[in-house]
């Protein structure tokens, strides 16, 4: 029984990852150095690039060249820092331009050795055979590893601010990176799910704040977390508890405040230093039906400063500026339906053009499978200027 409640674990919230660099002109920087030239740079400007490249599979060819980038981007306080990704571009004879998709990934854990960058090489990232689809489309793809995956520090993750502004940046990174071929006039998609919608849809919403120099054109975003409170209780105990877990060390890392350590009994403590260089297959079976109640002396989430900062999280306090496809499987056991329509009801309200789709039969991971094809469909279409009809 042990062995298949572990293997139930492993299979779904793992398959939430559906889950030396030199700088531009020189050899290798040293750290602190690039620190500087990070701080002194423009959000998405790239701070350092190497050839990489692209594989869905171990050694499957793509017909493309891959880039790792580090550029720079902002916090979640606002303050300057340096994120690492990657940038592919399909080698299919293209001379005009062509659209650039900015992704991103599902959960794929805390570790370093996790990021998207790590695994295209290795064919090892779990969601490159959805990008694949993208880029047989023709298309550039750019794809954040989020603050503090493969750079210093520990992943904000679910911290939607720094996520969407690592998905802009990302964006401008690629389309400044000569090698890439693309223009500031390049047609831009966005694209996640689950914690890539959470990412995906903060871009959304901070496009014309933020980025107004990139050409959206929509968003396509599905499973999204948008109210973390409600998604921590949702879990709390079950096969995804440890997303919630994952998640206390991301909102540490952005708001180092909070003081995550003087909640944790030496349970917690053992887990959550596991979990900091742990990868989503490890971090869901170490994690599964664990309450935060065995984990802590005193709940975080009762404490109002931890429950500002998951707020500060919320997707849907803005109108997108552009049309958004929106889905969410209505049998989701890791993320309710009713938060993914809330985010729908809550852009609705504010005027935003929205497509939503209920999926009626699946769980979490089937959601992203089956509806990436059609959601890449729909941003065809705005690429082709063909006109969104939303359905608020």
């Amino acid at each position: 029984m042990h062995i298949r409640t572990s293997a139930r674990a492993l299979a779904v919230v793992a398959a939430l990852g559906l889950s030396g660099v030199t700088p531009l002109t020189a050899q290798a920087a040293p750290a602190a150095e690039t620190a500087r030239s990070a701080e002194a740079a423009a959000p998405g400007d790239v701070v350092s690039s190497a050839p990489s490249s692209f594989h869905p599979l171990p050694g499957q060819p793509t017909n493309t060249k891959a880039w790792k980038i580090d550029y720079r981007s902002t916090t979640a306080k606002g303050e300057p820092n340096t994120v690492s990704g990657t940038v592919i571009v399909p080698q299919d004879g293209r001379k005009g331009p062509r659209p650039l998709i900015t992704y991103a990934v599902g959960t794929i854990g805390m570790g370093d050795h996790c990021a998207p960058s790590a695994g295209f090489p290795k064919g090892t990232t779990l969601e490159a055979n959805l990008i694949q689809q993208l880029t047989l489309r023709g298309w550039a793809v750019a794809v954040t590893d989020y603050e503090g995956l493969g750079t210093p520090g520990d992943h904000t993750y679910t911290v939607g601010r720094a996520e969407g502004q690592a998905m802009l940046d990302a964006a401008r990174a690629a389309i400044r990176l000569p090698d890439a071929g693309l223009g500031k006039d390049t047609p831009v998609g966005i694209m996640g799910y689950s914690q890539g919608g959470q990412a995906s849809g903060w871009a959304a919403e901070l496009h014309g704040s933020y980025a107004p120099d990139l050409n959206v054109k929509g968003t396509a975003t599905g499973g999204i977390p948008g109210d973390l409170m409600k998604v921590a209780d949702f879990n709390d105990g079950s096969y995804g508890s440890g997303l919630i877990f994952m998640a206390a060390i991301g909102q540490n890392a952005a708001f180092p405040e909070l003081n995550l350590e003087s909640y944790l009994n030496p349970t917690g403590k053992k887990l959550i230093g596991t979990l900091r260089d742990s990868c989503v297959a490890d971090g869901a079976v170490l994690g599964a039906f664990k309450k935060i109640s065995d984990m802590t002396v005193k709940n975080p989430l009762d404490q109002p400063d931890w429950q500002q900062r998951l707020r500060e999280s919320t997707v849907g306090t803005r109108a997108p500026d552009a049309p958004v496809y929106q889905y969410h499987v209505i049998t989701d056991e890791l993320i309710p339906y009713g938060v993914g329509k809330q985010v729908r009801k809550d852009w609705c309200a504010k005027g935003a053009n929205v497509e939503w789709h209920t999926v009626p039969l699946g769980e979490h991971v089937s959601g992203v499978i089956t509806q990436s094809p059609l959601a890449a469909n729909w941003l065809a279409e705005r690429f082709a200027g063909k006109p969104a009809r939303g359905n608020c």
